[in-house]
């Protein structure tokens, strides 16, 4: 049961000083009915004349009021003329209507930026008169309850993110090889063979490619092991560098790599294929203040023009880049194309 502030009893609304009301004993009783919740304020009008005959504590202390600042005075003693005229327009709709109506209203009060949902009811005769009561509700800790239930969601919805790309990344790590970055044998060896279904299928060309390291100079063999394995990472940038998305390389043993190039043909493969091979031969590596060179040799065959099973286009890359090491190294070479008998 909610404590009395203030009421108005008589027919010209002479104000009073705060008592206990009738009144508000008799609304005490309709309240579930307007589904009042506790930290709500409550507020009931005259229906016929707009002023306040009764205002609770939380209500007057959201307002910023004192007691014989409402009771007796209608909303335009207590707004300004803009939220005025909204609360006197919800005012008539809710009595114009039998069951409650809710609206929302946000306006500044004494500095301080305030938002409400008000549920207002018609009360009929209630001592004789017909009522508006009004249900106060404060949004502002609801709307902050919100915004930190919101932040938290995202805060989970992030750390899911993160953990599924850490996953992600753990095992794409697994799937690659430390030194150069670029996928190990088994996990190509898949993807060509969804490669080759997929080219099966759709009647499509791709190009594979063996990349081998040409033999090292003695300068840099007297490198030792450390030498290498700058070699070794400057290949797998090149590698990484100059394939797409949809392509895959990967890095067979110390000295050989292998390239996926999804449809693409046997002349466009060996002329990007060139451009590496370019690339390497003039890629300076520097270890411990010494410059290294290096170049490749590479055998590119193509699918279904070259080879037209898995096992038939390795064996036809593999050629393929013996004869360019056949050649002295540092070159290209195309596998030869089928010409099967009609």
């Amino acid at each position: 049961m909610m404590s009395d502030t203030s009421t108005l009893d008589g027919p010209e609304g002479a104000r009073t000083a705060p008592r206990p009301a009738p009144l508000v004993d008799a609304l005490g009783a309709l309240l579930p009915a307007l589904l009042r919740r506790d930290g709500d304020g409550l507020a009931v009008k005259d229906a016929a004349s707009g002023v306040y005959v009764h205002a609770d504590a939380r209500l007057l202390g959201w307002l910023g009021c004192t007691p014989e600042d409402v009771i007796g005075r209608d909303d335009s003693a207590l707004f300004e003329p803009a939220v005025l005229q909204l609360l006197r327009a919800a005012d008539q709709a809710a009595l114009a209507q039998a069951g409650a109506l809710t609206t929302e209203h946000k306006f500044e009060r004494q500095g301080v930026r305030r938002e409400f949902s008000v549920l207002r009811q018609r009360l009929d005769d209630v001592g004789g008169r017909v009522l508006l009561a009004a249900v106060w509700r404060d949004l502002v800790p609801v709307r902050r309850t919100e915004a930190q239930r919101a932040a938290a969601i995202e805060q989970l919805e992030q750390q899911q993110r993160d953990n599924e790309q850490l996953r992600r990344e753990m095992q794409d790590h697994t799937l690659r090889d430390s030194e150069t970055g670029l996928y190990n044998r088994a996990h190509f060896e898949d993807q060509l063979r969804r490669e080759v279904d997929l080219s099966t299928r759709e009647h499509r060309e791709f190009a594979l490619v063996s990349i081998e390291i040409d033999p090292l100079s003695a300068d840099v063999a007297a490198l030792g092991e450390a030498g290498r394995s700058r070699v070794y990472e400057a290949l797998g940038r090149l590698l990484r560098g100059n394939t797409r998305a949809m392509d895959a390389s990967c890095r067979f043993d110390d000295t050989r790599f292998a390239v996926l190039l999804s449809g693409v043909g046997l002349a466009t493969a060996h002329s990007r294929m060139e451009g590496l091979r370019r690339q390497c031969a003039t890629q300076i590596v520097v270890h411990e203040g010494r410059d290294i060179g290096f170049t490749a040799s590479m055998g590119v065959a193509s699918f279904p023009h070259t080879a037209h099973t898995q096992e038939e286009l390795r064996a036809a890359c593999d050629l393929a880049l013996a004869d360019a090491r056949q050649r002295g190294g540092n070159h290209v070479t195309l596998a030869s194309i089928r010409f099967d008998p009609s």
